[in-house]
């Protein structure tokens, strides 16, 4: 699906200080920094668009996110500060939602009951956490009453594996309170802070050689020599081998990238406008029924769209079927909820599938329990020249475009320290 817009790009220079592997929302960000600082940057990236795990497509002329969608966490989240200060058209997310019960809207009263038992799960994963031993997040669960399950499939939902996988050192923010989102979608604004950056698309890096005192970076067109090389590239693509290190990465930055686990969380995109769903961007709670998905967003942006979430467990029982199961499964699920009068106009315009895309394998990078160091192991680099970026290596905003933005910010500016300490180059102090 095309992208709703496409940056102008600019040539690659021929002998760059620092190659950067990937055009997601971390190389943007390091690209940029690069540049700012006076270095020669050449951009690699494998698919024919720039963005990552976050683009922006059209339906019926309304622009729609395939991937990540929310501004999480506001105040620490550079995305935001960056598009306050560009004059983007940000706006807060709604911290109310709705709750539906066979078809029927919940009184305040089960919304707080749910919310209160959101409170106690998350109080006592926030008491287990400062305990010295690592264990999964589920593990510290107190009894939260007849909600449990539901509080235990949306945070499973959130994180991208069952509760029971997740380190509880490692345990994800649930806060919502300021979050944000941002009309024309979210990869159209990566997209706009791409704008004339060398780039190459179409151009998978399948091997670094840091065998020397620089680094060659290999392709099927070419091989490109550089000082130093920053690779953004999930980690699911790196422990499928798709780039192959030479010498191979030291055993602390291997066992760091082998740590992690493949996150789920995908959507279904609806198109229905006779729903009975109101107020724009609404979280919005189904229950009562044979399925109950353990997420939806409504009315995006105002828009009759709504993405119907699928977890691990729901997205892998999609795999292997035929192209219109997640059409059928979504219609199932407001049919039951609501009967079949009620979704006649309801269409379904496209389902995600990160976790089978080649160039992610997941919708972000999840840490089980007793790995928790391993994004911040990431953090060093191999013998000076080989850097690594990305929303895995963000302990406060993993799995999210501002966690993204914030390491290839990070990593940029450590390059740029060490590159300026090697005699005989245009950055010498």
């Amino acid at each position: 699906m095309k992208p709703v817009h496409t940056p102008h790009l600019t040539d690659l220079p021929a002998d760059p200080d620092v190659v950067v592997v990937g055009a997601g929302s971390a190389g943007i960000a390091a690209a940029r920094a690069l540049l700012a600082a006076g270095l020669s940057v050449a951009v690699l990236e494998a698919r024919d668009r720039i963005g990552g795990r976050a683009v922006t497509t059209a339906f019926r002329g309304h622009p729609v996110d395939l991937g990540a969608h929310w501004l999480h966490a506001g105040p620490i989240n550079p995305l935001v500060k960056l598009g306050l200060a560009r004059g983007e058209k940000l706006r807060h997310a709604p911290t109310g939602g709705h709750t539906f019960v066979r078809g029927r809207q919940a009184p305040p009263a089960a919304r707080a009951a749910l919310d209160r038992a959101f409170d106690l799960a998350d109080r006592a994963m926030t008491l287990g956490a400062q305990r010295p031993e690592d264990r999964s997040a589920q593990s510290v669960l107190t009894p939260i009453g007849p909600h449990a399950q539901r509080v235990i499939a949306i945070h499973g939902l959130v994180s991208g594996r069952p509760l029971d996988e997740v380190s509880l050192h490692d345990f994800p923010s649930s806060e919502y309170a300021h979050n944000w989102f941002i009309t024309g979608g979210l990869g159209a604004y990566l997209a706009r802070l791409a704008e004339g950056l060398p780039i190459r698309l179409g151009t998978a890096v399948d091997g670094i050689d840091w065998s020397g005192p620089g680094v060659r970076v290999s392709t099927a067109s070419g091989t490109l020599q550089a000082r130093a090389v920053l690779v953004t590239a999930p980690m699911a693509v790196l422990q499928a081998g798709a780039i192959r290190f030479s010498p191979g990465l030291p055993p602390g930055l291997q066992e760091a990238v082998q740590a992690f686990t493949q996150g789920v969380y995908e959507h279904v995109i609806l198109h229905w406008p006779g729903s009975p769903f109101r107020g724009p961007d609404r979280l919005t709670q189904l229950s009562g029924t044979r399925l109950e998905p353990p997420g939806l967003l409504t009315n995006i942006d105002g828009a009759p769209f709504h993405f119907l979430e699928l977890d691990l467990e729901r997205a892998r029982a999609l795999d292997g079927r035929d192209p219109h199961a997640p059409a059928r499964f979504a219609r199932a699920v407001m049919a039951g909820q609501f009967g079949y009068r009620a979704i006649r106009d309801l269409q379904v315009l496209a389902a995600t599938a990160w976790r089978n895309d080649p160039w992610s394998r997941a919708s972000w990078a999840v840490i089980p329990p007793g790995k928790a160091p391993a994004r911040e192991a990431l953090k060093t680099p191999a013998g000076e020249r080989v850097w690594f970026a990305g929303e895995a290596l963000s302990r406060e905003q993993w799995g999210t475009a501002g966690g993204a933005w914030e390491e290839g910010t990070r990593a940029a500016g450590e390059m740029v320290a060490r590159l300026r300490k090697i005699p005989g180059t245009p950055l010498d102090l």
